[in-house]
């Protein structure tokens, strides 16, 4: 009797105690939420995390909170970034090779040439949607607004977006003349903005409520935050302005160089490393000190709309605190490409004024970056954006591609660490899908299949192994991963990169640099390793071919093309946008050629 009791009592115990670890186990591998946050022509630098002297205190809580990245790569630009951020598949496989508004006409009479995302691709959205995760976006979509493009059928539960390239942030007018309007959409539907409109609140305040409809059902969620900040016009609070009034005075060059020596600080390039002087950067010095109060109020009103980012990411994060979600979330913050170097050369001059006001802006000193403002900060400060990285949006050089990545949690044991191994914007997809739980799809009798139609499969690498401090790098000192945008070009190998840049600012030439030592692409090794060069350039003609990567027409300039797509789409402001082409899209090409002339 006493052994039947014994028994007895040990399977209680036993069960009792499987009850407990399965609850234990169960917490452990609940499905965390995710948040995606995306900002918009964000420098390398630009971040304090980064070097940065903008405070932006929520991103370095979270740079504290997880893994910093140095080395991560994304497109020149913001559509091809977004599709390979959204489905790991390279740009020129998922439909978006360059932003539709840039295309050539020769171009677009092929299917994979578009500037939407193809159906032959899957977002993280749709497989999250499919794992029980509710899916929200709020913010800049820029991958199609036809109905079946539209995040409400890629996903997306709700949705809240801007589907064109960029839009004021202020009220709801298009940025230029080659849109009719400002195209928001809500859940599929054309919407209005409100009054009290200002981008970065009004994204967050949306986010927060797709959340909290849901809040409480038990049920993980992916909120995708891609930001308008800061993208053109560059535009914030006058709250925020107010903070960096005196920061810039000193100028570009010494910004770049301040920023420089932080990052070496930091261990975000080496200390021997160097960087290039930018042939579009002008002279500090030959500027009247009228004109220098007003270039530093340019940059001062970028940083304020970084800290006003920064700000509302703060108001997310206290938001999920407060419903106790914080610390099942992991957060990804990055920018889809580096800073923005459009501008006029001279904002004061009378056909700059002219060209904006018919567009129903004005450039005043004393309300710059405020409503009915168009700000942007040019080549130069762009440059100061990038340091000590080369070129910048638009461009292969580091300084377009090498951006901030941060991956944070309270959950993951990397904590205050970074990492310098490689990483691009393909890896992104599979990285969030492994940290959700997402088992990686298989193809079937060799053709990958999802939702009943053929899809590409996701060519990027998960990270976790770098999160979870398993492996120091995730690609192999012989693995590549090509690149091109609009004609300029690349191709890394382990710390290897070629690279071309075509005109107005690059010279069509391909270089080899080693990145990890010498990230500034300083020092040309394309004859000191011609074997290595070679054997690069082969392989990426390879790449072009696997990828049905195009020629660019003879004589193309990308700026230029989003003015002749304009006028083709609209005749009446044909002068206008030619106008604006000149003043605003293309002075840093030819303040490059000016300056190569001269010397």
């Amino acid at each position: 009797m006493k052994k039947i009791i014994f028994n007895l009592f040990r399977v209680a115990l036993a069960s009792a105690l499987l009850t407990v670890l399965g609850t234990a186990v169960s917490a452990q591998t609940s499905p965390p939420n995710i948040v995606f946050i995306l900002a918009d022509d964000l420098g390398f630098t630009d971040t304090a995390p980064y070097g940065s002297e903008i405070n932006t205190p929520t991103i370095s809580v979270l740079a504290a909170k997880g893994l910093r990245f140095s080395n991560y790569h994304t497109a020149g630009s913001c559509a091809p970034s977004r599709a390979m951020l959204l489905t790991g598949v390279d740009s020129h496989r998922a439909g978006v090779p360059n932003i539709p508004e840039m295309l050539p006409p020769e171009q677009t009479q092929y299917s994979h040439y578009r500037g939407v995302l193809g159906h032959n691709v899957v977002t993280i959205a749709t497989f999250l949607q499919d794992q029980g995760y509710h899916t929200y976006i709020a913010g800049k979509w820029h991958l199609g607004m036809t109905p079946d493009l539209l995040p409400s059928a890629r996903g997306f539960e709700r949705s809240f977006i801007m589907a064109d390239s960029g839009a004021d942030n202020w009220e709801q007018k298009p940025y230029l003349p080659i849109y009719e309007q400002a195209n928001w959409f809500a859940d599929g539907k054309r919407t209005t903005l409100p009054d009290d409109f200002y981008s970065s609140r009004f994204l967050i305040d949306k986010t927060i409520e797709f959340i909290d409809e849901n809040a409480g059902d038990g049920a993980p969620f992916l909120a995708y935050v891609p930001f308008q900040a800061v993208h053109l016009p560059v535009q914030a609070p006058q709250e925020f302005i107010d903070r960096y009034m005196e920061t810039y005075n000193g100028g570009w060059d010494q910004l770049r160089r301040q920023r420089y020596l932080k990052a070496v600080e930091l261990g975000l390039v080496p200390g021997n490393s160097a960087m290039v002087d930018m042939q579009t950067t002008a002279d500090w010095n030959k500027l009247t000190p009228k004109q220098k109060k007003y270039q530093a109020k340019r940059m001062a009103v970028y940083a304020a709309m970084v800290e006003a980012m920064d700000f509302h990411i703060g108001r997310l994060i206290a938001y999920l605190k407060d419903i106790g979600e914080y610390e099942n979330t992991i957060f990804v913050f990055t920018s889809d490409n580096g800073a923005e170097p459009s501008g006029p050369a001279d904002p004061d001059a009378v056909a700059t004024r002219f060209v904006l006001a018919r567009q129903g802006y004005e450039n005043d000193y004393e309300t710059l970056g405020l409503k009915g403002s168009f700000n942007s900060i040019g080549p130069s400060f762009a440059s100061a954006a990038a340091s000590p990285l080369s070129y910048y949006k638009f461009y292969s050089g580091e300084g377009g591609m090498r951006v901030p990545l941060i991956i944070a949690g309270e959950s993951l044991p990397s904590q205050s660490v970074m990492t310098r191994a490689f990483s691009f914007a393909t890896d992104i997809a599979p990285t969030i899908l492994e940290l959700a739980g997402v088992e990686k799809l298989q193809p079937r009798f060799g053709t990958l299949r999802y939702g009943g139609r053929k899809v590409e499969p996701m060519i990027g690498r998960s990270l976790v192994p770098l999160i979870n401090g398993e492996q120091d790098r995730i690609y192999g000192a012989d693995e590549l991963i090509g690149y091109e945008l609009g004609g300029n070009s690349a191709l890394f190998q382990g710390d290897y990169k070629i690279v071309l840049n075509r005109g107005p600012v690059g010279d069509g030439q391909w270089y080899l640099y080693n990145i990890v030592d010498d990230p500034g692409e300083t020092r040309d090794l394309s004859k000191s390793e011609p074997k290595r060069f070679q054997e690069m350039l082969n392989a990426y003609v390879r790449y072009t071919k696997e990828n049905g990567v195009l020629p660019v027409p003879k004589g193309f300039n990308a700026q230029q093309q989003v003015a002749l797509n304009g006028l083709r789409e609209q005749a009446g402001p044909a002068i206008l946008i030619g106008i604006l082409l000149l003043l605003i899209i293309v002075p840093a090409g030819l303040y490059a050629r000016a300056r190569r002339r001269s010397e």
